[in-house]
């Protein structure tokens, strides 16, 4: 099939970008003709928490990014509409996320939609967003409207779009592992690399860092003495897009600065090999969620979790198995950690993460994208007759 793909890419840096990439090159290897139309406004600067949208990192592919949307100028969108609908892909496969992006994606998938050439797919990360604000639910419905079909990665997501009297073909796929950010080394040689002592364990909080991530939760359950007296350190390594004095006067309250590592620069591709290689386990103390790309990255590298009870986490983790499933709430967070170190558990999570993770490969993802073109297909051919 010809098919694009219809969100972020090289040079925006993230997770969404980073699956849309990693898709391109299994779709790519299975014999597809793929591209990725990006943007080249994605958000303005004045809504964006972070510091840059864009990795200073060369980057090759062996397919074509083209910088064509404007998430603000609905002249772009019918511009853009119009040149992927002349292109005539087999299959538009587009990323929701975020409301905010409705307009944009939902109108241009509304003029290639009226070509009868071309199929179109959501891979939708949420449909109702963790941080709400009034106006979502028309936009979401606007751009539910504008597609033939759904791919969600969590149960969660599937059954939120139930809410919004959707009737469109809709798959269960779970997020695929995130098998290109290195290879597994030995915990010493990430260590000296991160310039960090081998005379402490380490527990990691990785990503972009939002109050509903609740790395607060973390922190209060790393007030239990059980930590600082078995010399086991937190690294925070990502990004804060929430507020930091927040979290940096909640160290210094709780008293737990000298067993907190904050690295809080964006981590560039190059590095986040060595973060994970030098961790015993990986925590998500998330207070909402659907799925989540770090998952998949420790699945990559062989670490097992915590994770919370919310969304889809449950979903990937099995508790006592591939590591931890708790409330979301410290003392349980803290409960579990201590019951991680103080029995051993790591080699025996480790065996059952290496197991576990084949349920999440690419071409599972891909499996289920044909299936769900085929079925749209079908339905249409029912609603001619």
């Amino acid at each position: 099939m010809k098919i694009t793909i219809l969100g972020p890419a090289y040079p925006f840096r993230g997770g969404i970008a980073a699956l849309n990439e990693r898709l391109a090159k299994e779709l790519i290897k299975e014999g597809h003709q793929v591209d990725i139309v990006s943007f080249k406004l994605q958000y303005p600067s004045f809504l964006f928490p972070g510091k840059s949208q864009f990795t200073d990192q060369p980057q090759k592919f062996t397919f074509r990014i083209t910088r064509e949307i404007n998430s603000i100028n609905p002249i772009n969108w019918i511009l853009t509409g119009r040149k992927i609908k002349k292109a005539e892909p087999d299959l538009l496969i587009v990323r929701f996320w975020i409301p905010f992006m409705a307009m944009s994606l939902g109108s241009i998938c509304r003029i290639v939609k009226s070509s009868t050439k071309t199929t179109v797919i959501s891979i939708a990360d949420n449909i109702i967003p963790h941080e709400k604000r009034i106006g979502d639910d028309f936009l979401c419905n606007y751009f539910i409207k504008s597609v033939d079909g759904f791919l969600t990665m969590s149960e969660s997501v599937l059954s939120d779009l139930t809410k919004f009297s959707n009737k469109k073909p809709a798959l269960l796929s779970p997020h695929p592992i995130y098998d290109h950010y290195g290879e597994i080394e030995p915990r010493e040689i990430a260590l000296e690399k991160l310039s960090l002592s081998a005379d402490f364990r380490y527990i990691l909080f990785f990503g972009f860092i939002r109050d509903y991530k609740g790395l607060d939760l973390l922190l209060k359950a790393f007030a239990h003495p059980f930590f600082r007296e078995n010399k086991i350190k937190l690294i925070v390594a990502g990004e804060f897009y929430s507020d930091e004095a927040v979290y940096t006067n909640m160290i210094s309250d709780l008293n737990i600065g000298d067993i907190i590592e904050l690295r809080t620069d964006y981590i560039a591709n190059s590095d986040v090999p060595n973060y994970f290689n030098c961790v015993d386990i990986v925590t998500q103390p998330y207070k909402s969620a659907t799925q989540s790309g770090v998952t998949q990255i420790a699945y990559h590298f062989n670490k097992p979790m915590l994770v919370t009870d919310v969304g889809g986490l449950a979903e990937i983790v099995p508790n006592l198995k591939a590591g931890y499933v708790v409330k979301p709430h410290p003392s349980e967070i803290a409960e579990a950690l201590i019951d991680f170190f103080s029995k051993n558990r790591l080699d025996e999570f480790v065996k059952n993460v290496i197991i576990e993770k084949k349920r999440f490969s690419w071409d599972k993802m891909t499996s289920s994208i044909y299936h769900l073109a085929k079925r749209i297909g079908e339905d249409v051919k029912i609603s001619h007759k």
